[in-house]
């Protein structure tokens, strides 16, 4: 080997080295300038930096929203006790709404009694469509009787995926309710939720109150039905342990990171989807952190009970509430209200709105807190009671009146900027503001405003 190549090969090994080092402190640099934009900006760094390199959902759906229909498969047991879901109707079904633009969810529950018409014309209940005919038949089935054009995607959680999503999580925490609580909050203390239902696996024996439930108890309390309220009261439980589930996603993400290849796991075992791998990528980075108050639920009312031949006791919609929750929810949500100057909010008098206060909370006295506050700031105080349902995390101001920024005027007064307010210029969609509202306003109390009160008082 000649001196001349010897020399070419060292001065090439020294240029690879520096090449190197200067693109190692280059890597650095850039980690280095994320990093310290998401600290500066309080945010995850995995997250931020995630974010500038996925696409959103906007970019990878090319459309505003998203429709799907998200089921929860129902199963029975074989004579070896072994569980299977062939030809399984829904237990659970929900319209979700996820809302790119304004980053929101929303997430409408059917009851699976409801009365549907199946594709050969023949009424059943609405669950019946995916045992006849799997997910591409309930797809058709439930977009018809909600009056809308069809659904993007589809998400069907097999058997056990709620119980082992939980238990990779390390349990959640909620409060158990009675149907009475969930409903009226009266009778909230010392109630007591007990069923044995051996061929159905169905074993509940707990109190109300804050519970930390492990992945068996959460499910059955999703499951729970047999009281007064049954399927409403059963969807209301499932939402509780939805919201729970998020929280403890959204306020552990160490705990999260190191559980993700358990959940990674579940996942791929429990569900079934037409998400791609980088569509969930980008919906998972997006909605990263979005709070509470982004997530709207609700569920479809009903008007009363028929005795379907083949079926049995089944529920009758309320068309015209489906209609509205469609419409609000689905097709056309409702945006929440600009923030206004302080001038616009000076120029609206206290004494010319009327207030409704509902308890949405589940603390005991917060409506009657909240408006003996309102009353002091000197607006004229309305109904005061119990909202539709009490697992609302963060407080909601409805908009009623004719009177720009009336909604923002009361949440000045309330001292809070994590409340939503949300205009509705027709009949609110909110499944619990009154639909024919006499008031300017209704605050709707949740556990963000109770909890921040001094001395809640002995009553609602």
């Amino acid at each position: 080997m000649s001196r001349s190549t010897v020399m070419d090969r060292s001065i090439s090994s020294v240029m690879s080295r520096r090449i190197a080092l200067i693109a190692g402190f280059v890597a650095i640099g850039i980690a280095s300038t994320l990093a310290g934009y998401a600290l500066f900006q309080h945010r995850n760094p995995v997250v931020a930096i995630t974010q500038m390199f996925v696409p959103s959902p906007l970019q990878t759906f090319a459309k505003p929203n998203l429709l799907v229909l998200v089921e929860g498969l129902d199963y029975d047991y074989t004579a070896q006790d072994q569980e299977y879901s062939t030809n399984s109707r829904s237990d659970a079904l929900w319209a979700v709404n996820l809302d790119f633009v304004n980053k929101r969810v929303f997430q409408l529950s059917i009851p699976r009694d409801m009365v549907a018409t199946m594709p050969n014309g023949a009424q059943a209940k609405i669950n019946q469509a995916q045992s006849e005919g799997g997910v591409n038949e309930a797809k058709k089935v439930v977009a018809q009787w909600l009056g809308i054009g069809g659904f993007d995607r589809y998400v069907v959680l097999r058997i056990d995926a709620t119980k082992q999503f939980v238990d990779a999580l390390g349990g959640i925490d909620l409060t158990v309710k009675s149907s009475d609580c969930l409903r009226y909050k009266t009778n909230c203390t010392g109630e007591t939720l007990d069923y044995d239902d051996t061929w159905g696996h169905l074993h509940i024996h707990l109190k109300e109150g804050q519970q930390h439930l492990g992945g068996e108890q959460a499910m059955a309390y999703m499951r729970f039905r047999h009281d007064w309220c049954s399927d409403p009261c059963r969807i209301m439980r499932q939402q509780q342990v939805l919201h729970a589930m998020t929280a403890k996603l959204k306020g552990s993400q160490l705990n999260t990171l190191m559980n993700l290849p358990t959940l990674l796991a579940v996942f791929r075992k429990y569900v079934q989807t037409d998400f791609t791998d980088a569509e969930l990528l980008s919906l998972a980075t997006y909605f990263e952190g979005t709070p509470d108050s982004a997530i709207v639920t609700a569920q479809v009312p009903f008007t009363g009970d028929v005795d379907l031949p083949g079926y049995g006791d089944s529920l009758v919609p309320d068309t015209g509430a489906r209609a509205h929750l469609v419409a609000t929810m689905l097709v056309a949500p409702q945006l929440p209200q600009p923030s206004p100057d302080a001038m616009a909010l000076a120029a609206i008098a206290p004494q010319t709105l009327r207030v409704d206060v509902e308890n949405g909370s589940g603390v005991q006295g917060a409506a009657h807190e909240v408006a003996a506050t309102l009353r002091k700031a000197g607006f004229e105080i309305g109904d005061v009671g119990d909202a539709g349902r009490s697992d609302y995390a963060t407080t909601e101001i409805h908009e009623h009146s004719s009177v720009t920024f009336a909604g923002a005027k009361v949440q000045a007064a309330l001292r809070t900027e994590r409340t939503t307010v949300i205009a509705d210029p027709e009949p609110s969609g909110s499944p619990d503001a009154s639909a024919a509202a006499t008031s300017d306003v209704t605050v709707i109390v949740g556990d963000d405003l109770a909890r921040s009160s001094s001395a809640a008082g002995p009553s609602n």
